[in-house]
């Protein structure tokens, strides 16, 4: 996908700001500030504004005006719950509609990703890759573009409240991905569900100690 236009750039520009917290969470969006920052003018940046809205990033009240959409650490839960039933629900689908040569490239992919587990941003951008892939082989469209939605604000919150500490957890995460392959292989979608699941649950139980230890949770639920 190529990006010519002042308004791709910005777009580009103030999603990067935002995902990263760069610009925080709750932070208003002053039309006229912005604009002068990024030497346009207010029309392509109001119609950025508005692909942010879609892409859940920005809130947009009549009379209020933008700020970006808040953020809090307990949205984990959400988070997770809804990147395990779409992870689940797309990888057992892909059990049986992934041709073998799909399952080479997962494989290729996967190998690849173990040379970045010291580089959690790295690995998380091919994780989210990797889950659209597979929910792109089960032929879900709907789903691989929720499931990215997701995966985006995972992201997001990942970078703001864990960017220093995420990388404890991916070398185990990175092992999973090499047991849903074999279990994608064998063409059992019990075990990738198994395997989904028990991959989701402590993912969000690591997350969560991290949380509380950053002082981001007071409390586990």
């Amino acid at each position: 996908m190529k990006f010519n236009s002042k308004k791709d750039q910005i777009y580009i520009y103030l999603r990067e700001q935002i995902m990263t917290g760069a610009i925080a969470p709750g932070e208003r969006l002053v039309i006229d500030k912005l604009a002068e920052e990024l030497n346009t003018s207010q029309t392509p940046l109001r119609e950025v504004l508005r692909m942010l809205q879609s892409d859940g990033l920005v809130e947009i009240e009549p009379y209020v005006g933008a700020r970006v959409a808040p953020l809090e650490a307990d949205s984990i839960y959400e988070i997770f719950s809804l990147l395990s039933s779409l992870e689940i629900s797309s990888s057992k689908l892909a059990c049986h509609r992934m041709s073998d040569e799909e399952l080479d490239e997962l494989a290729q992919r996967v190998d690849a990703m173990a040379a970045l587990t010291d580089k959690p941003d790295a690995w998380s951008q091919e994780n989210k890759a990797l889950h659209a892939f597979i929910c792109e082989c089960a032929t879900m469209p709907l789903m691989r573009r929720m499931l990215l939605t997701v995966l985006d604000h995972w992201d997001r919150l990942r970078r703001i409240y864990l960017n220093d500490v995420s990388s404890k957890r991916v070398t185990a995460a990175q092992q999973e991905h090499v047991d849903l392959l074999a279990a994608l292989r064998a063409r059992d979608p019990e075990r990738v569900e198994q395997i989904l699941r028990r991959h989701n649950e402590a993912s969000l139980n690591a997350y969560l100690t991290l949380l509380q230890e950053s002082g981001a949770l007071e409390k586990v639920l």
